[in-house]
């Protein structure tokens, strides 16, 4: 029999499925209004570290594949084309195959050809003449070898050895095809893609506008007119500005389960889900320097950890506890209940754990009247300094005194991939439900996610094995293995995995709310209005 958790999360899953099939015929035009919660450091998708630059730049962009943007949960099996027109693996799962779409335009006018599939995808491997100014993604690709074109519609990803989850990562909406033709620099504030829509202007701290396509390949789509982003830091003010009617759409997975009652009050008609997103809050440790150089005092960090008051303060228990992967039922890969908490840290008593975490400070020379100070550093919007006040909070019980250090959101991803801080409250936001993706990009030795300098050979070499596993069921028992690995070895001590709400103007119709991704599924080229 399922679990009322089970028919809960059904019935979410069901929601938006059933406002797009009972809403009718689309029509056309309309300005989509959302305000977006913080200023992107720039336009430039494969450059970025946060979904603030893929909700209003991935209307911009089309990938080689994608997920089915009205599956609320992202699988291998939701993967469709989209800039190709089929795809097939070698008998060996060494070569991965695109044959691609013809008459493709840019938008600038010049035709889409496999050269750009090439070019894209040596910038993001580092092979390029051309280099990002930053390049979070580049270890998703360290097992293919070669991207290869045979004509203007063919490209072949050649691999050193089989990984199957490569299709995923491509389906990413991290992963668009950007053009040979335009530079790195100007895709960073100019973009130009094959998309629903075009770039028109974006002001820094003010707003962000797309304007519909007129000759995107998709016959009939995009259904709007436009899509404009109104930047607002204050959730209140945003939230304000929704339930008044100046917005139509919130910004996705960004209102907090407190806020949604406050939207429920004063605007009854707005549709709301609340689903979780894929996007875990972590502590980050800078370990190549003192104080945290010392794996003594990583463990206390871990041990002092009440990840229910977390929860229950921030989400009305609204929230996940897990590992690296996504809890279930949301994701696919979660450790079972038994064996997360047979990890240090994890079991319900509290005051032994944090017992265990003194003794740990006093062996490392701290205690009652020598305590640790140290500065907090987090990113400069409500969704890490809440949760950063609560650690500052609990790690004041094991002898470790915290001032709160706000970075504005185009300094903090360079910050913490330079390691320039000490302690850190970070959301680490996993662009697919898949291993692969997680494991390489936050925990691989000298990748540019790796924040906090974790670097264990013999985990990588389970990396690679559960990679080439084919057999689901084997591949989730040696996940299971490197996840409670990775939490022992405290790695990026995981406190939650987020659930967030997103609302919409009852006249929105189209809407999808990924369950277990926040990156996949906002290109709005479903979306209509019906006012």
């Amino acid at each position: 029999m399922r679990s009322v958790q089970a028919l809960v999360v059904a019935a979410l899953l069901l929601l938006p499925a059933f406002d797009v099939a009972s809403a009718g015929e689309p029509k056309q035009g309309g300005i989509l209004r959302v305000y977006h919660r913080d200023s992107p450091g720039s336009a430039s998708i494969h450059e970025g570290a946060t979904y603030s630059i893929n909700i209003p730049f991935m209307p911009i962009f089309n990938n080689l594949v994608v997920f089915k943007q009205d599956v609320a949960q992202n699988s291998v099996d939701s993967i469709v084309p989209d800039l190709a027109e089929n795809w097939a693996w070698s008998s060996d799962g060494k070569k991965l195959t695109f044959k691609l779409k013809p008459g493709v335009k840019w938008h600038d006018g010049k035709p889409f050809t496999s050269a750009d599939v090439k070019c894209t995808f040596d910038m993001v491997m580092g092979k390029s003449q051309q280099k990002f100014r930053q390049n979070p993604r580049k270890s998703w690709y360290d097992q293919v070898s070669d991207v290869t074109v045979n004509g203007d519609f063919e490209a072949s990803f050649e691999l050193k050895r089989p990984q199957p989850a490569l299709l995923s990562l491509l389906a990413s909406g991290y992963t668009p095809v950007y053009p040979c033709h335009v530079s790195p620099a100007d895709m960073r504030t100019k973009p130009i893609g094959t998309g629903p829509f075009k770039f028109v202007e974006f002001k820094a701290n003010e707003s962000i506008k797309l304007t519909k396509n007129p000759d995107y390949f998709k016959k009939g789509l995009p259904h709007l007119d436009g899509i404009e982003f109104t930047i607002i830091t204050n959730r209140s003010t945003a939230i304000l500005g929704f339930v008044s009617g100046k917005f139509d759409m919130t910004f996705p997975t960004e209102v907090s389960i407190p806020l949604l009652k406050e939207v429920k009050s004063q605007a009854p008609n707005a549709v709301c889900v609340v689903e979780p997103i894929n996007v875990s809050t972590n502590i980050i440790v800078n370990s190549s320097s003192p104080p945290f150089d010392n794996p003594d005092i990583r463990r206390a960090l871990a041990l002092a950890l009440d990840r229910k008051a977390f929860v229950q303060i921030l989400f009305e228990g609204q929230a996940d506890i897990g590992g690296t992967m996504l809890p279930a039922p949301g994701g696919l890969w979660a450790m079972p209940k038994e064996m997360l908490e047979s990890i240090p840290g994890y079991g319900p008593d509290i005051n032994a754990n944090r017992e265990e975490a003194r003794k740990l400070m006093q062996k490392a020379g701290y205690g009652p009247d020598k305590r640790l100070a140290v500065k907090v550093a987090t990113r400069n919007i409500p969704i890490y300094r809440d949760p950063a006040v609560i650690l500052i909070d609990q790690i004041k019980s094991i002898y470790i005194d915290g001032e709160l250090d706000v970075v504005d959101t185009a300094q903090w991803f360079p910050k913490v991939a330079r390691k320039d801080y000490a302690l850190g409250l970070n959301l680490t936001g996993n662009a697919v439900d898949d291993p692969d993706q997680s494991f390489y990009e936050n925990y691989s030795c000298g990748s540019e996610r790796n924040y906090t300098n974790y670097c264990n050979k013999e985990i990588e070499k389970l990396f690679d094995q559960q990679s080439v596993e084919k057999d689901v069921a084997k591949r989730k028992k040696l996940v299971w293995e490197i996840d409670k690995k990775l939490q022992e070895d405290v790695a990026r001590p995981i406190i939650y995995h987020s659930r967030n709400g997103s609302c919409w103007q009852p006249y929105v119709k189209g809407i999808t709310i990924m369950v277990n991704s926040s990156y996949n599924g906002y290109r709005y080229e479903d979306v209509w209005m019906d006012k």
